[in-house]
């Protein structure tokens, strides 16, 4: 099929048609230019929109219905739909027709096997004709619910899993609008398989489950020429990357290559839970080896076969990656550091937050999202956050960054120095409590940590010297929470506050049950991972999850639609206090402080609000005027998987 863009640099563009071979005009002819012209119809920019140009017209009904497309591009346009909506992704054209455009348009067996613009069995039966789909279906025509429930029929029948994650995998590669529709419309029982806890498994297994590759792979052999790689995605309207390197996926530790589940797990919630459209997000692994064992032995894995580089090497090829980054895409580009270990994720967030729009889910989506659980905590138990006393048991990137932004959000509250806030905070690593007298073996994030008091080795030493009423688990050691531990905090708190949140389930410090139970029904809990509902005498206990994906698809959203340059703390403390208003009397009745997950695009969108109104409150958003109405403008923004209707 000649491409329109072929044609249109012809000298002969203006008259070519599509005929019926022998010079009369076939069905419909239609100009190469009429064609763009359509296509570039649905790319709706936030700003003032481009004047159209007059196309020759074929009828004065052809007239009138281009008339009636410009308007309604423009009313689009008002509404703040979108920034650069190439395939007419969000919410303010859901009503427009659409062109299925690639390099030419798409149509026949290539339209089937394209993901973003499939539409399996329900494309309509005038679709089939239009689009040369005729015989390569079968008759029956379904709407795109039936689909949904199709598949969820078929998906409950699954026993393992993992079988559930590779069946929504293979649907998100052949039909993008039904993954996302599928995942929307089922978010609480979906949620556990694209993300926590099955996606661990998923990487633990990668590269035998590995079909088709999703986003880029940049190893140590690409040094010299990251930037050619990144050249090698065939999108430019990219919006938010998802980075690792794959050293420390989850609780399981090193997965090298493999860690490739995680960017395309997060970039699936940032669509379907955020809006931000699946066209301008990125999933990308650093590969600079592996220090596991087990991978570098199994005859399936995926990755370079070598040691993990450390140093100089490593930081040479992460510089030349951000730098790639910032040129291919510009500065507007939110780049998410996910999984990294701790060595690595402090110095490169320290190192590339003062150039580069930058965000750590693990130091800071981790600590916004508990931060949201502490405040709406308070509902319950009662006082300030500034009246209540915090032990960590954990002292790495989700740990401290929990902390910092618990002290940040108190000297706010309180107009104290940050530095007497964080006395009110104690962490326990795996040699004991951090105290002044270990401060010169300390890690450097771990310094501002360190109180004057007594050491103690044990978390249940810690507990009965601190007395604190808050006690949050971010170490990656399962059942660390014991019986005794759990008693401890209830035998002087009348309803103790206790975060389990290391993931995945395996690794929880506790089980929701065991919180209830040793605390006879009297804990406000939250865990990383999902729980099912407990009963205790008589009462039912709907665990709340700590879940990052309340906050950082919201969050991405945000500084989408701002423009943001930089990621500063304030926004992230916006974050958090707008989730915590979200959460009702009717979820503290149940025992949780979360609201529902069925609720998350409406939080998204009003996260993404906040998050925005305080980029143009610090001066870091750059997209211009600010609009009126930031929640409004926002979900207009926002991804919708609805099957569009084809012309």
């Amino acid at each position: 099929m000649l491409s329109a863009r072929t044609a249109a640099a012809s000298p002969a563009a203006s008259l070519w048609k599509r005929g019926d071979g022998a010079g009369g005009r076939g069905d419909r002819c239609t100009s190469c230019l009429e064609v763009r012209r359509r296509a570039a119809a649905v790319t709706v920019r936030a700003a003032q929109p481009k004047r159209v140009e007059a196309v020759a017209m074929e009828s004065a009904a052809e007239t009138a219905e281009a008339e009636k497309e410009v308007a309604a591009e423009k009313e689009v346009a008002a509404a703040g739909g979108g920034v650069e909506d190439k395939y007419g992704e969000d919410r303010a054209t859901e009503e427009l027709p659409v062109t299925p455009w690639a390099f030419s348009v798409a149509s026949g067996y290539t339209l089937l096997r394209d993901p973003h613009h499939n539409k399996g069995l329900a494309f309509t039966e005038r679709e089939w004709d239009a689009h040369y789909l005729r015989g390569l279906l079968p008759p029956g025509v379904v709407s795109q619910d039936l689909q949904v429930k199709k598949i969820m029929h078929n998906l409950r029948q699954y026993k393992v899993p993992l079988q559930r994650y590779v069946a929504m995998m293979d649907l998100q590669e052949r039909n993008e609008r039904l993954f996302y529709k599928l995942l929307t419309d089922n978010v609480e029982e979906l949620l556990p398989v694209v993300y926590t806890p099955t996606v661990g498994e998923a990487c633990q297994k990668y590269g035998s489950i590995f079909r088709r590759p999703q986003g880029l792979y940049v190893s140590l052999r690409d040094k010299g020429k990251v930037i050619d790689v990144l050249r090698n995605w065939p999108e430019r309207n990219t919006q938010v990357i998802v980075v690792t390197d794959g050293e420390r996926i989850l609780g399981l530790g090193d997965l090298g290559c493999q860690g490739m589940g995680i960017p395309v797990g997060k970039l699936s919630l940032y669509t379907a839970l955020g809006g931000v459209r699946p066209s301008a997000c990125l999933p990308i692994t650093i590969d600079v080896g592996t220090n596991n064992e087990q991978l570098l032995n199994d005859e399936f894995y995926i990755g370079l076969r070598q040691r993990r580089a450390t140093g100089e090497e490593y930081h040479e090829l992460m510089e030349e990656f951000m730098d790639a980054v910032k040129q291919i895409y510009g500065e507007k580009v939110l780049i998410q550091f996910e999984d990294f270990a701790n060595h690595n994720a402090f110095d490169l967030l320290a190192k590339y937050s003062k150039s580069h729009l930058v965000f750590n889910d693990d130091i800071q989506g981790t600590a916004s999202v508990v931060l949201a659980g502490l405040l709406s905590s308070l509902k319950v138990v009662g006082g300030t956050l500034a009246e209540h006393t915090y032990l960590f048991l954990g002292a790495g990137e989700a740990g401290t960054g929990i902390a910092e932004l618990i002290a940040l959000e108190i000297s706010k509250q309180t107009n104290a120095p940050i530095e007497e806030c964080r006395k009110k905070v104690f962490l326990v690593d795996s040699k004991g409590l951090i105290v002044s007298s270990r401060k010169n073996s300390l890690q450097p994030f771990k310094t501002s940590w360190a109180h004057e008091r007594e050491p103690v080795t044990t978390l249940l030493d810690a507990i009965k010297s601190i007395r604190p009423t808050v006690l949050i688990g971010t170490s990656g050691v399962g059942r660390a929470f014991t019986k005794e531990v759990i008693e401890a905090m209830a035998s002087f708190n009348e309803r103790p506050v206790i975060f389990s949140l290391s993931n995945p389930t395996s690794h929880s410090e506790c089980t929701a049950e065991e919180a209830y139970k040793w605390t006879k029904g009297r804990a406000v809990f939250a865990s990383g991972s999902p729980f099912d509902p407990v009963e205790y005498d008589g009462k039912i206990h709907v665990p709340g999850q700590a879940n990052n994906a309340y906050i950082f698809p919201g969050f991405g959203l945000g500084v989408v639609i701002s423009g943001a340059i930089r990621v500063h703390e304030d926004m992230l403390l916006a974050a958090s206090e707008t989730l915590a208003a979200q959460a009702t009397k009717e979820n503290f009745d149940k025992g949780s402080i979360f609201p529902p997950f069925t609720n998350i695009r409406k939080i998204s969108a009003l996260i993404a609000a906040s998050v925005a109104a305080k980029a143009y409150e610090l001066g870091l958003a750059t997209r211009l005027p600010r609009p009126r109405d930031l929640e409004k403008y926002a979900e207009s923004c926002m991804y919708t998987p609805v099957y569009r209707s084809y012309r």
